[in-house]
């Protein structure tokens, strides 16, 4: 099946990137980055940014943007059947000479996971802005439980916050 990501949460002045690869099946059903319930990316910005799972989905972006943190994919579109990213194929990147044009002071990306790592190395790294940090994150997939929320977030703290 071929499915499409979202257009990305951003400001002109985001200073801070996170890159997932693309939506599983929940977050495309609800038309929501990160939806799957015990995918633990919006417990990371809980702690993090404030943007927490308990706060409605609206909020949270809008919390982002303040904090000058933008969320995409690396992927615009592929082919996948299920949720894992291990069965994407034909993958198409998202537009990321235009996404870096429009939002100049882009200086840390963190990339979600191996796969979105993998896939901006193939597709986008060119195109990465002169001095940004580009950060490899542990998965905060339900599907990839080898660290625990505690070790994720610690990694996430100490790639993201100054």
């Amino acid at each position: 099946m071929i499915i499409q990501s979202f257009e990305p949460i951003a400001a002109p002045d985001a200073e801070i990137l996170i890159l997932g690869s693309m939506p599983g099946i929940a977050s495309l059903e609800a038309n929501q980055y990160y939806a799957h319930p015990r995918n633990a990316f919006w417990r990371i910005m809980g702690e993090l940014f404030g943007a927490g799972i308990e706060t409605p989905y609206a909020e949270r972006q809008e919390i982002l943007l303040s904090r000058r943190v933008a969320v995409w994919d690396v992927l615009q579109f592929c082919q996948r059947d299920g949720s894992l990213d291990s069965n994407i194929k034909d993958e198409v990147p998202n537009d990321f000479a235009r996404f870096f044009a429009a939002h100049p002071h882009i200086r840390r990306i963190g990339l979600n996971g191996g796969k979105a790592a993998k896939s901006f190395d193939k597709h986008a790294s060119i195109y990465l802005p002169t001095g940004a940090a580009l950060v490899a994150l542990p998965s905060t997939s339900p599907a990839h439980a080898s660290k625990s929320f505690e070790q994720k977030c610690a990694e996430w703290r100490a790639a993201l916050i100054d």
